[in-house]
């Protein structure tokens, strides 16, 4: 009997071994998730923000610190003075940007297709992973997180979940949105000759501006 044999053998064997009922199969998953902290790695700090922090810089994403939503322009401007970058940027349109003052920096609402920089909001952030996820919207356009250089996102401290199911938790009973982009870290390959490329598919660069809250409001931790 040759490899092929074997397989299309196995295939009919399996085909004709009893099956087990569906009620079987659903209460075998449903007691995998009995105890997720048996099989979900421990976070790498005491706080959700602080192992956020570690799994993001780990990815090569750099991080600023603000107190208030206000301050996001001055932080936004510090990064691109770093960089030495032109400080035009397209700014994603939500509610939280709008009445900052941005006189410092000229924002715009369109995107080029070889923008420098981009200002994003995310919805959440992953405390395992030190990803972002990103929704798209009316006010949120999908390339904003694709076609920039560099990317700058504010995350609110009080946005980061534990671990990546905890947000699909989150979509439960509300309006999945048609888009979803999990952010981890700056987008680079080594495909290329082995060298590393930044920018290959997505941003080159990934800055995350992470608004405080009180201590008292955080995320739980560990």
């Amino acid at each position: 009997m040759n490899s092929r044999d074997k397989i299309f053998s196995a295939i009919r064997n399996g085909l004709a071994t009893p099956r087990q009922s569906p009620e079987v199969i659903a209460s075998a998953a449903a007691a995998l998730l009995d105890a997720p902290d048996t099989t979900r790695p421990q976070l790498v700090a005491e706080t959700l923000p602080d192992s956020f922090a570690v799994k993001a810089l780990a990815l090569g994403t750099t991080l600023d610190y603000v107190t208030s939503m206000a301050d996001v322009p001055r932080a936004v401007r510090r990064y691109l003075e770093g960089h030495t970058l032109p400080f035009s940027v397209a700014l994603q349109s939500v509610p939280e940007f709008i009445g900052l003052n941005w006189s410092q920096l000229d924002p715009h609402n369109k995107l080029a297709s070889d923008e420098t920089a981009a200002v994003g909001l995310a919805e959440w952030g992953i405390a395992e992973s030190g990803s972002l996820v990103v929704h798209s919207g009316p006010n949120a356009p999908i390339m904003l997180s694709f076609l920039p250089m560099h990317h700058i996102i504010v995350l609110r401290e009080n946005t980061i979940l534990p671990y990546l199911e905890d947000y699909a938790a989150t979509l439960s009973g509300n309006a999945i949105p048609r888009n979803v982009v999990l952010i981890t870290g700056p987008s680079g390959t080594t495909d290329i000759e082995g060298s590393y490329v930044r920018g290959a598919h997505g941003p080159g660069f990934l800055h995350v501006i992470i608004l405080a809250v009180d201590p008292d409001d955080r995320g739980a931790g560990i």
